[in-house]
């Protein structure tokens, strides 16, 4: 994994690098990302830059022969432990039971969550965790002599599931043997001990820019540059779930945008009915990409109206409707109170209500909003 792999976290990856380079680099550190963010691809580069025998300034060099071991979770000398199950009765859970599943998992999917991890080994409704037992093996495992004579990297993705037996590792996070490095990833801090979250240097991991996910979603050809954009905005600062919304997002969401809020403004009634007939017929996750796109473009029209020189990194049809609503008599308050109620009904979608009746009753409301008047309560 490379750093040019991650999208965006350009200030997360400076500041890794410029402690390499300046001897400042820790022996214990911990990096916190919310999910889809690229903690666990993150720490990954990080161990191949540190046994790369050619490192660049801003990245490993991808080809030496650590590089690809490391790439390929294949190096002797980084280790890796993450929740897991047992995997028979009788048998305690133990990262070494599932390393080669993990390979794939995060050949397949690097950004995705815990509990895609846990699915994918069939976990079901089992609760992972990160035993006593594996915290004496990282122990006794980082205490031996490095297999290839360099440095020694332990990344333990998801320290959450320690719990109390994480108690075992201080000593080790406090003082690791010489050219050890400890590679926590964590996405929330309040569910790790004190103990040890006063042992590591925290590297926070930012939301992802939509312009950066949209340029990697380009990069890996799996989208053009018009639904690129449509999807970074959407995925709310996560990778994984760009990736998700390209599974489901399977048309151009933007028409059936512009043909809604012009029913909407004009109070057509017809062309409400048509939207709602139409949308209704779509899967769920459909229509909860299209309610969070057009949440995406009310928060898009506030910066303009409110941001002197703003500029919407949307494609051009897209920005051009995002300035037309932004020139409305539209208040603020108006446009929180719209995006209420498209939260309020994905929020019912979600859950199973009939979507037809959510997205036509969705409808009525917004028209009630961008007129001023008051919605009627039953």
């Amino acid at each position: 994994m490379l750093f040019s792999d991650i999208p965006g976290q350009k200030t997360a990856k400076e500041g890794l690098l410029a402690m390499w380079h300046n001897n400042h680099f820790p022996h214990a550190m911990l990096i916190a990302g919310n999910e889809g963010v690229g903690g666990l691809p993150m720490s990954l580069a990080l161990s191949q830059y540190i046994l790369c025998t050619d490192k660049k300034e801003n990245d490993s060099c991808g080809v030496c022969a650590n590089c690809q071991k490391v790439a390929k979770q294949e190096h002797a000398d980084v280790h890796l432990a993450y929740p897991t199950i047992s995997p028979k009765p009788g048998t305690k859970p133990m990262s070494k039971h599932f390393i080669g599943d993990f390979r794939d998992f995060v050949k397949q999917t690097p950004f995705s969550s815990t509990y895609d991890w846990l699915q994918f080994i069939n976990a079901e409704n089992k609760q992972g965790n990160i035993t006593a037992e594996e915290c004496r093996e990282i122990i006794d495992t980082l205490n031996l002599k490095s297999y290839e004579g360099g440095a020694k990297v332990q990344i333990i993705w998801r320290p959450e599931y320690l719990g109390k037996e994480g108690n075992i590792l201080l000593k080790l996070i406090e003082e690791p043997p010489a050219n050890t490095y400890l590679i926590l990833v964590a996405e929330n801090l309040e569910d790790i001990l004190q103990t040890i979250l006063s042992r590591t240097q925290i590297v926070r991991l930012a939301p992802i820019k939509a312009d950066d996910i949209a340029a990697q979603l380009q990069r890996k050809g799996l989208a053009d540059e018009a639904r690129a954009l449509q999807i970074g905005h959407m995925a709310g600062g996560s990778y994984s779930e760009a990736l998700r919304l390209l599974q489901h997002a399977e048309n151009d969401l933007f028409p059936e945008v512009r043909n809604w809020f012009n029913g909407i403004f004009t109070n057509n009634g017809v062309s409400i009915t048509n939207f709602t007939d139409g949308l209704g017929k779509m899967g769920r996750e459909q229509q909860k990409n299209f309610l969070h796109y057009i949440i995406q473009l009310l928060e898009q029209s506030i910066r303009v109206k409110h941001i002197a020189g703003f500029t919407p990194s949307l494609p051009h049809a897209e920005a051009d409707f995002v300035k037309k609503l932004a020139s409305l008599p539209l208040s603020l308050e108006s446009i929180n109170k719209m995006v209420e109620e498209l939260t309020q009904a994905i929020y019912h979608i979600e859950r199973n209500a009939h979507s037809k009746t959510q997205l036509q009753a969705l409808s009525i409301r917004l028209v009630y909003i961008v007129n001023n008047r008051q919605i009627p309560v039953l």
